[in-house]
């Protein structure tokens, strides 16, 4: 039922036109900071306390209500990112830059590991991405099984292949790489195992291994993406990882990874998706930022 619902909505905001979703956006983002005591506004502004400390109290406050605001952006403009026609969204995108980053690395032929963090509109990253090039990308499967078909539909209509995070779809990205094609992931997820305490902002956060390891086994060159939210649109960005990204040394491989995301994010910071508990692992194991 709940299912449902969020699909029956999703129909209703694809309706609108792109300035009109963003304007409910604001007004319910603008409510939400108002509430407190609700789950995502305090893992917002947990994240924002313990990456920001440099902050005052005024500058932390602003930042906590304009990334409630660009999280409720997020979802308010899935309706149009997921059900509009590839070719009306694409028109979206008002400018691309440093794109010629990733063709330079894909001429060398082994591929290219290609990372979107939960910034601006991941969504339309990924279809730019697979409308313009071969694209296998990972993805973890919706708790509401319901919303399983609209992603997969959603995510695969420009010509890109999904594929469920587990040892199988890994095989599929190997494949990809192998074949000179870009392989996909979300490099700021929590990973349920074979990641590595790295800083983040300053704060060790559990980072995954696997961009490292595949960079090692194919030699595919790493590049970041984002979908910036522009007043009328967006603006895609590319730009190449740090420097030892593809480490043998996880710890080392996993700092420069959190240093990539970190440049994306300083961009345009109140775009990142802050109410994500990218800290609910602790090295001591014990610490809980989040209760």
């Amino acid at each position: 039922m709940r299912a449902l619902l969020i699909k029956g909505l999703l129909h209703l905001l694809s309706w609108l036109p792109l300035k009109v979703v963003h304007k409910i956006a604001v007004f319910l983002g603008q409510k939400i900071a108002k509430r407190s005591k609700l789950r995502i506004t305090q893992a917002t502004r947990t994240n924002i306390y313990l990456c920001f400390p440099q902050l005052s109290q005024v500058e932390r406050n602003v930042l906590i209500t304009q990334s409630l605001i660009e999280t409720c952006k997020t979802f308010s403009e899935l309706g149009i990112l997921w059900l509009w026609q590839p070719d009306k969204v694409l028109k979206l995108i008002e400018k691309v830059s440093n794109e010629d980053c990733l063709q330079q690395a894909l001429q060398k032929g082994k591929g290219v590991i290609l990372l979107t963090p939960h910034l601006g509109a991941w969504e339309m990253a990924g279809l730019y991405a697979s409308a313009n090039y071969h694209l296998t990308a990972l993805y973890r499967p919706p708790k509401l099984i319901g919303l399983n078909k609209i992603i997969h539909t959603a995510r695969e209509r420009a010509g890109g292949k999904l594929l469920a995070t587990d040892k199988k779809g890994v095989r599929s990205l190997l494949q990809a790489l192998h074949r000179g094609e870009i392989a996909g992931i979300l490099p700021d997820q929590v990973p349920s195992s074979g990641g590595v305490f790295a800083p983040f902002f300053g704060i060790p956060a559990y980072t995954m291994g696997l961009v490292a390891r595949l960079s090692q086994k194919t030699g595919a060159k790493v590049i970041f993406t984002y979908a910036e939210r522009t007043s009328n649109g967006f603006h895609i960005h590319f730009l190449p990882a740090p420097k030892n990204i593809d480490s043998n040394n996880l710890e080392i491989a996993g700092t420069a990874l959190n240093q990539g995301v970190e440049q994306c994010v300083n961009s345009c910071c109140n775009q990142y998706q802050w109410s994500y508990k990218r800290f609910k692992q602790h090295p001591s194991g014990t610490i809980d930022f989040y209760n």
